[in-house]
């Protein structure tokens, strides 16, 4: 099998696939699903053996199968499968915010927004028609995650999209950092990860900041609010550092923008005065908490200041980032490649990506064999052998600290 520590395939899987595998990318995820199929075909043939036993989709030469979304000049659509999936062991990788792809529509080109992905999505579904052994459905950024339960007479998005997709013959659903994962109360009897990639936001920190002294005197875990608290608890614990939170207070009596606005951020928790800080959140929307939080923390004399999100889309722009990064509010942003990033964005020079195409490979073969994800999906040894090795480079670099 393929040691999920060290990336070496060391023995084939103890259990059979289920059927052969195929990968659909959809629209704006070519690039992630090219890279999944670079690591699927290597472990295959690694070592002059079978490591990975399922075979490849048609002409034996890639997992990827072929699927196209035409639409009409109205706007309508139809799923189009251009090989045959009778069989197969399906896994359907979607990204709903990919909102650089586009159509036409009455002679206007538009962006694909989030309820067009998804209704692709179904329709690629109903091209199988039912033929496939099994669909899995890889969806990073869950759709209307934000709109997770009901607040009075509203409607319950992402609970009607999870069923829908049960209906239609889904039977896994992988996602990763869902806004609230209890949403996968809403289809209990199919399957649902969701997906923390802790690890690889860590590994992609260090890979690019190699001074930093991970520890209680001179690091500090912040959360940016009351509803990232477990995840940053769990890099305090993890990393052995001290833990503060913002909250933030809100003016109730008025909506702004769909939100009721932010009156300022309080804080709790020790001195941060001359402490590198690390935020973890789910998502960056418009980027503006982020900012006001680092612009706080400033004020109370901190040092770099890097900020990990799951997700980063800037719906604002980055020109803030830009100006926070030039004044040292921000000193670095780690995200992934799980949805779209703008060229300029992977350009900046305060972004780290994280790839995480190899960890979606690694889930995707291991449920093909039908074997079970715990090792996977818990990082805890892998996070302390990251930091083993990251101490240890800085020792052979001659780093000496005072």
């Amino acid at each position: 099998m393929i040691d999920p520590l060290s990336g070496a395939a060391t023995q084939q899987y103890p259990t059979s696939p289920i059927a052969p595998l195929g990968i659909i990318a959809m629209r704006g995820c070519e690039e992630i699903g090219r890279r999944i199929n670079d690591y699927l075909m290597r472990w295959q043939t690694a070592n002059e053996g079978a490591v990975l036993q399922s075979y490849a989709g048609e002409g034996k030469s890639s997992f990827l199968l072929d699927a196209f979304c035409p639409r009409f000049g109205t706007g309508e659509g139809k799923g189009l499968l251009r090989t045959s999936v009778r069989g197969y062991d399906l896994y359907i990788i979607v990204d709903v915010g990919a909102y650089d792809q586009t159509y036409n529509l009455y002679g206007k080109e538009v962006p694909l927004s989030p309820d067009e992905h998804f209704a692709d999505l179904k329709r690629v579904i109903a091209a199988v028609g039912g033929k496939a052994k099994r669909i899995s459905v890889i969806m990073p950024f869950l759709y209307e995650s934000r709109q997770h339960r009901r607040n009075g007479r509203e409607s319950l998005d992402c609970a009607l999209a999870l069923q829908e997709l049960e209906k239609i013959g889904v039977e896994n659903i992988i996602t990763f950092d869902a806004h609230d994962p209890r949403v996968q109360n809403a289809v209990p009897l199919i399957g649902f990860e969701n997906v923390m990639p802790s690890y690889q936001m860590l590994k992609a920190l260090l890979r690019t900041e190699k001074d930093l002294r991970i520890d209680r005197e001179h690091m500090m875990i912040i959360s940016p609010d009351e509803g990232a608290m477990d995840r940053n608890i769990y890099f305090s614990t993890v990393l052995g550092l001290d833990l503060g939170m913002f909250y933030k207070r809100r003016d109730y009596t008025r909506i702004v923008n769909g939100r009721n606005p932010i009156i300022r951020h309080e804080f709790l928790g020790d001195d941060v005065e001359g402490k590198d800080i690390f935020v973890a959140e789910d998502m960056i929307s418009s980027g503006d908490s982020i900012l006001d939080l680092a612009r706080e923390l400033k004020k109370r004399r901190a040092g770099r200041i890097y900020a990990a999100a799951t997700f980063a889309f800037f719906t604002e722009g980055l020109e803030a980032f830009h100006r926070a990064y030039e004044e040292g509010i921000i000193t670095k942003i780690l995200s992934t490649n799980l949805t779209y990033r703008t060229p300029q964005l992977r350009n900046a020079p305060w972004y780290i990506e994280a790839d995480l195409s190899k960890y979606v490979a690694y889930m995707i073969a291991t449920l093909n064999h039908d074997s079970s994800l715990s090792d996977l999906l818990n990082p805890l040894d892998r996070i302390k052998a990251l930091m083993v090795r990251y101490r240890a480079e800085q020792t052979k670099a001659g780093l000496r600290f005072e």
